[in-house]
């Protein structure tokens, strides 16, 4: 019985040292903005929108496994060829990955996982201005970051081989 439990002890210990560490410090809105240049004309047109929506993710190393990851959300609606509104949210978060983390894994986490995270606070912030401005509900769709990140790494991968050939 005791060395079943300092088998299951081990084995315990084995697994929170393969388990990466990660932690939200603090999610946060660093920059909001809302444009709505053609009102109140805009307001008498019949809404037929074209939604453009921008995406970048950035992030800095504030100290030894700790990272600022800033989502920054551009939506540009137009009506007739003309700007309905532009809104631009820039959420961003502090997060702690341990230094155990490979840059690849390090890469990703920063580049799509962190972004997961953030992406809901930018959507509402979004959804809420656009609300406050008396538009038609806006609601994002979910966005994928994990393929955008993929696809990310190979255009990456695509353009060192073309140095590489050259």
């Amino acid at each position: 019985m005791a060395e079943e439990q300092q088998t299951n002890g081990a084995a315990a210990e084995n697994e929170q040292q393969s388990q990466v560490q990660f932690a939200i410090q603090r999610i946060y809105t660093k920059d909001v903005s809302f444009e709505a240049p053609n009102s109140p004309s805009i307001f008498r047109k019949e809404w037929k929108p074209d939604l453009k929506l921008d995406l970048n993710v950035k992030h800095e190393k504030i100290e030894d496994g700790v990272y600022e990851v800033i989502l920054t959300l551009t939506a540009t609606n137009k009506v007739e060829e003309e700007v309905a509104f532009l809104c631009e949210v820039h959420q961003a978060g502090i997060f702690t990955i341990g230094e155990e983390v490979q840059d690849n894994q390090l890469a990703h986490m920063l580049g799509s996982f962190c972004p997961n995270i953030l992406f809901p606070y930018a959507r509402e912030c979004v959804a809420n201005m656009v609300n406050r401005a008396t538009f038609p509900q806006l609601n994002l769709a979910p966005v994928n970051f994990d393929a955008i990140f993929a696809r990310h790494m190979q255009q990456q991968t695509e353009q060192n081989q073309q140095q590489a050939d050259a």
